[in-house]
């Protein structure tokens, strides 16, 4: 069976499961096949398929997300590390890199809370060339992803550090200083609401749930940013699309000025606090 054979069929296997069932197909072929998807497409169609692809096909069958059966997920246009101790980077929330890049082009030092893989930090401080910054996750496990992450494109310890902190602590963030840019995806989906397999059975339940009303986190961090920013600095936080007024009301409610930024789907999807 040729690669553009095998695709069609896996495709057609992969369609009760996914919603993406073709781009599933292509993008485990390329992993396969150890080239980018543009050159499979380009240049291998004809090829045989690779014995081991109908593996990867029968672990996303199972709902297991491409991400973790390929070991990475695009973000920014930089390839990032993905395991299953950390949320897979999404495009939605490059839109949080955006703002910081609008709002806070003259960053300094840049914080980032709960990390996970490092794409927010890593990616700002790549677009922010002159910046350096610090970054905090309460599992130990996902930090050691996002400092690998970090040294694989290039930013070393001078530039980015990263600390284990658990922001429900007493005195979590007494000796970490002042920062001109704070970004943070926080855990906001409700415990009750219902997820696609993918997410709920594959990815950290620490990182993804915030309580009967998803708002757990931001109503303990937002009266914590004052202290961490500096006099002209702006947070950009991460919301759920049906957050952006209660979140809104709890920022408003702690001092701060509050823009909405829309993801690429026209959702509201990040706050920019000053």
């Amino acid at each position: 069976m040729s690669v553009a054979e095998a695709i069609r069929a896996a495709a057609a296997k992969l369609g009760a499961t996914s919603d993406t069932a073709r781009l599933d197909a292509e993008l485990l072929m390329a992993h396969a096949l150890k080239v980018s998807r543009s050159d499979m497409l380009l240049r291998h169609m004809a090829d045989p398929a690779p014995v081991a692809y109908g593996d990867l096909i029968a672990r996303r069958t199972t709902r297991e997300p491409v991400a973790h059966i390929t070991g990475n997920q695009e973000f920014y246009g930089r390839d990032f590390s993905v395991t299953p101790d950390t949320l897979i980077p999404r495009g939605d929330s490059e839109v949080l890199i955006d703002a910081a890049l609008e709002y806070a082009p003259e960053a300094r030092r840049v914080l980032d809370l709960g990390t996970g893989t490092g794409a927010l930090l890593v990616t700002a401080l790549l677009e922010l060339k002159e910046a350096s910054g610090c970054a905090t996750d309460k599992s130990s496990a996902a930090l050691k992803v996002a400092e690998r992450n970090a040294r694989a494109l290039g930013l070393d310890e001078t530039r980015a550090q990263f600390t284990l902190r658990d922001w429900t602590s007493e005195g979590w963030a007494d000796d970490l200083g002042q920062f001109d840019l704070i970004l943070c995806n926080p855990p906001y989906v409700e415990d009750a609401a219902v997820l696609d397999p993918d997410v709920r059975e594959f990815e950290p339940a620490s990182a993804l749930f915030a309580g009967a009303e998803g708002l757990d986190d931001y109503r303990i961090l937002l009266p914590q940013m004052r202290g961490l920013m500096t006099e002209n600095a702006i947070a950009v936080f991460e919301i759920g699309a049906a957050q952006s007024k209660a979140v809104t009301t709890i920022a408003k409610a702690h001092g701060f000025d509050v823009t909405v930024r829309n993801d690429l789907a026209g959702r509201p999807r990040a706050l920019i606090l000053r």
